[in-house]
């Protein structure tokens, strides 16, 4: 997997930067320029900041406020930054014995190298800190010095700069957070010095004597050789949805099963309409069979259905009885229907061809769905119109009742 790292420094315009492209097995590629000059199509983009631009500290918080990044947590550091809890991007880390462990930086400045990398295509990155990005193991401090100012680890999840010093005698900084460990009986055992730069002399014996603790040379370090998996993501940024790598090749088996299954699905389906459309038109063949012959004196056949129950009722009134849509049986169905309704609710009721139209007034939308409800039991065919809604609530709505 390659890896870019971009030093960046939040106190400076996003203009240039220093890089480092690493992948595994490979010595990395190490450059500096412009920001457009920088690698694509990298797999991970890191943004490293500066140990001197990061405060790491201890604060309290409620068990809610974890893991919430922003001005929110700012404010729970607002004393030790001395600033506006709105200019800080504070980061939860973790948790050190029964505190937490916040990250700080720069609003604006993160913005602005946001901004920068957004507008050259580089969307999703993690950004990090190079305190964090030290080696450590439990019972050592980890300090890089370059000759004259380093920074220092102290934890897995802690660390901070140091002020000046030569290489006769060690930073201020590091003598006061060694006196305060050893008052809490947290001293390291060692510490391990790994230079930062290639000509940073360190006189190891006098370093001792001045700090009480053992030192160690360890291999030349900085942020360009750190592995991959080293330090603490502050913040991640936005990015494309993306699969890990190698996902695709795990998931063409349940692709393929996938594939398949929506395959016998639409086939099952086209099965199902097809068998239903032929029992459609076979039923409506059956239909206009049985109305020819009945009915064989009829030109054409467009609704065999509808047409039946028309020759029906003319057949009925032809022999003196009365067919379902006629007025007097359908006003039965409909005063009964109307005994559900307030006295006075009908204002209009007409009747035309089998078709009756009903203006009802003042009903409450309760009782227009009863009405309906038992219009439709009746074997009566109800279509409810538009409604104009009254200053009181209830409206004046038409109703159409026809056979079925």
């Amino acid at each position: 997997m390659s890896l870019l790292r971009i030093y960046c420094s939040l106190r400076e315009a996003p203009r240039r930067c220093q890089w480092a492209l690493v992948g595994e097995g490979r010595e990395p590629v190490l450059g500096e320029g412009p920001l457009a000059q920088l690698p694509r199509r990298a797999e991970r983009v890191q943004l490293v900041l500066p140990a001197a631009e990061v405060l790491i500290t201890r604060a309290r918080l409620p068990q809610a406020a974890r893991r919430r990044a922003g001005s929110v947590l700012a404010y729970a550091v607002e004393d030790e930054t001395v600033g506006e809890p709105d200019a800080s991007q504070v980061s939860w880390l973790g948790t050190v014995a029964d505190m937490d462990v916040l990250a700080v930086a720069d609003r604006q400045g993160l913005k602005a190298w946001s901004d920068a990398l957004d507008a050259i295509g580089i969307r999703g990155y993690e950004v990090h800190c190079e305190t964090l990005m030290l080696p450590w193991m439990a019972g050592e401090w980890s300090l890089a010095w370059d000759g004259r100012e380093g920074f220092v680890r102290t934890s897995e999840l802690e660390g901070t700069a140091t002020d000046c010093g030569d290489p006769a005698s060690p930073p201020l900084s590091l003598r006061l957070m060694l006196d305060e460990a050893k008052a809490r009986g947290l001293a390291p055992a060692t510490i391990a010095v790994y230079a930062s730069a290639p000509d940073s002399p360190l006189e190891i014996e006098a370093w001792q004597r001045a700090l009480g603790v053992a030192l160690r040379h360890a291999e030349p370090w900085d942020w360009r050789s750190a592995a991959p998996t080293a330090g603490i993501s502050l913040a991640q940024a936005r990015s494309g949805w993306r699969l890990p790598t190698g996902s695709l090749a795990r998931l063409r088996p349940a692709a393929w099963i996938l594939g398949a299954a929506l395959a016998v699905h639409a086939l099952a389906l086209v099965v199902d309409w097809t068998r239903l459309a032929n029992e459609q038109r076979s039923l409506r063949a059956r239909m206009e069979s049985r109305f020819r012959a009945a009915f064989p004196e009829a030109l054409a056949v467009a609704d065999p259905a509808l047409q039946m129950r028309r020759k029906l009722a003319e057949a009925r009134h032809v022999a003196g009885q009365p067919d379902s849509g006629d007025f007097l049986p359908m006003i039965v169905n409909v005063a009964a229907a109307l005994k559900l309704a307030p006295p006075g609710a009908l204002r209009i009721a007409s009747y035309e061809s089998g078709r009756m139209t009903l203006e009802l007034a003042g009903v409450e939308d309760a009782g227009i769905r009863r009405i309906v409800a038992r219009l439709a039991q009746s074997g009566l065919r109800v279509d409810r119109g538009s409604s104009a809604a009254s200053g009181s609530g209830r409206g004046t709505v038409v109703i159409t009742v026809r056979t079925s």
